[in-house]
Order: C-alpha cells, then structure tokens, then sequence
C-alpha cells in the first residue's frame, strides 16, 4: 500500500508505464475478442458488446492488485476452456476463484509438477482457439497477413501482446499502400503510435 503515484507520472517513466500497459491492454482485447468468439457473442461486424465492460473489470484488478504488490492481473485466453465447458455467466469464475483459493493448500505439490506438463492442456485450448480463423477475410490480402503475422509472432513471442503490436503496423502499412484508407478506422492511428512507443520503450 504504499505507492507514489505522482512519482510515477514524471516524464522519465513514461517508456515504463507504456511497456506495463500495452501488454495488458492487448492481451486483454485479444483475449476477450477470442473468448468472446468462441462463447458466440460476438456480432455481425466481429465485433464484442459491451466490451467496455471487460477493460473495466479488468482495469480494477489490475490497479487493486498492484496495490498488494501483485503481478499484473488479467484476463488469460485459458478461459475458453471454461466457456467450451459450457461457462457464459459470471458464476463461471466465481466458481473458478473459490477453487483456485483451494489449490492454495496444494501449492507444495503442484510446484513438484514440471511445467512441461501443462503444454498438452494448452495445446488443445490453442486448436480449439483456431477455429475463429474462419471469420478471416482470405480474398482480401491486407486483412489476412496481419492475422497471420499476429498468430506467428504470438506464437515466437509467447505473448499476445507482442502479436497485435507487430500485427497493427503491418495492417495500417498494408491498408495505405493498398489505397485502402477509407476502410481503416481512424483509431488504427493511435494505436500504431501505441505500439512504436511499446517497441520503443522495449528497445530503450
């Protein structure tokens, strides 16, 4: 509980504070973009309702979390094995939460299981993940390259993050050497400001 708030705001931590919310704002919407396909929320454009929600929720975690010196908190792309399972309502983690709280009990022996043990779990989450690579506009190059530069450095990166940062320049340069610039929302440019100052901030 003790934090410097205002210590943290000066100019020179501004690389640090870019590098801490870029990942965890893409993760995020990556995240709730991908569970949220495979819960069938999303609408006729792919886009997710009420996603403001998420970011909220996800939000508060993070900054109660951090004030208990906490790793950051996040959504984890983990969840769609919930929502396959049959989990679309908030009882879902609640449920998830109260059994977490039991393992801690267990701790001990589960940091006896090699964490190479997990990797057939997640593969299968990965595959059934695939399955949102239908809705990819294939006859349409700009939208189908960056959806494959997204997964490959998702993949070489362990990190979803660092996919869509590498995924959105390659989309914005592809949209404007295309002549495609009226089908590009404005916000792409912010973004891509974003993820230079991201990678900036990483290089630094």
């Amino acid at each position: 509980m003790k934090i410097d708030f205002l210590g943290a705001l000066q100019f020179a931590y501004l690389p640090f504070l870019i590098a801490m919310f870029v990942p965890d704002f893409f993760s995020t919407f990556g995240t709730a973009l991908g569970v949220g396909a495979k819960a069938g929320f999303l609408d006729e454009d792919g886009n997710l309702p009420g996603i403001d929600k998420v970011f909220k929720v996800d939000a508060v975690a993070t900054a109660l979390g951090s004030l208990f010196c906490m790793p950051c908190m996040t959504t984890y792309l983990e969840s769609s094995s919930g929502v396959e399972a049959g989990g679309k309502t908030g009882l879902t983690p609640v449920s998830t939460s109260v059994c977490f709280a039991f393992t801690l009990l267990l701790t001990p022996f589960a940091l006896m299981i090699p964490s190479a043990a997990t990797a057939p779990a997640l593969i299968i989450i990965g595959v059934g993940m695939l399955s949102s690579m239908r809705s990819i506009n294939y006859d349409d190059f700009t939208e189908s390259f960056p959806a494959f530069i997204c997964v490959a450095f998702t993949i070489f990166a362990n990190n979803i993050a660092n996919g869509i940062c590498v995924a959105l320049p390659v989309y914005v340069v592809l949209k404007l050497a295309s002549g495609k610039i009226k089908e590009m929302p404005k916000i792409m440019y912010v973004l891509l400001g974003v993820c230079v100052l991201y990678f900036y901030s990483i290089i630094k």
